[in-house]
């Protein structure tokens, strides 16, 4: 090939490359991770003898692999702690991060296998095509109950991917559901205090 002819059609698609960027180009759309992820972890639950016998090496497996990656804990604790995230070290920050996914994966780990006969419908996200802050609405469908709402917030992360921060089931936000008890902590113990007492939840001891 000559090369000024591979320079001429070379140089014009490195340009237009770089002026939008791969992470811009592999977005995932919101609604359709929240589906895909959704659906993966569905067809997991229902051919997976481990999983529905509740093997907690197996079911933790699934969550790291599957869920835990498309959520943003650091935002989830830093909205539950609201002003008192301020008052942590940048050590106590860390760590109040570790314990409360800690505290979530323990929390649902054993309700897992419970969605096998379930469906979830996502609605079609409705967003400027900008957006990076939006809320994906769908519902759980389990047969012979009403549907239960469940939305999530996500933020678009600086490596161009979608992550959660925060789950409204039936209209109950679960970080809001957590501040009142954070607050609650931090006044008793101060921010050490809560941490001592979400590490002492994690153990399954009483704080």
């Amino acid at each position: 090939m000559n090369k000024r002819f591979f320079l001429a059609i070379t140089v014009p698609l490195i340009a237009v490359w770089t002026a939008f960027p791969l992470a811009a180009q592999t977005v995932e759309a919101p609604d359709a991770q929240i589906k895909r992820v959704a659906d993966e972890v569905l067809a997991i639950v229902r051919s997976d003898a481990k999983v529905q016998a509740g093997d907690p090496a197996r079911v933790r497996e699934v969550l790291d692999e599957k869920l835990l990656p498309h959520f943003d804990f650091r935002r989830m604790v830093m909205l539950a702690m609201g002003r008192n995230w301020r008052q942590a070290t940048p050590e106590q920050q860390n760590a109040l991060v570790e314990q409360f996914r800690t505290l979530l994966v323990r929390t649902y780990s054993g309700a897992l296998a419970q969605f096998r006969d379930d469906t979830i419908n996502v609605r079609p996200l409705r967003a400027a095509a900008d957006a990076k802050d939006v809320t994906v609405y769908s519902e759980v469908i389990k047969p012979g109950t009403t549907p239960i709402s469940v939305n999530y917030s996500l933020v678009l992360s600086s490596d161009g991917k979608w992550r959660c921060y925060d789950v409204i089931v039936g209209g109950v936000s679960l970080v809001t559901n957590y501040r009142d008890e954070f607050n609650q902590q931090i006044k008793i113990g101060g921010v050490e205090g809560l941490l001592k007492t979400l590490a002492a939840k994690n153990k399954g001891a009483t704080p």
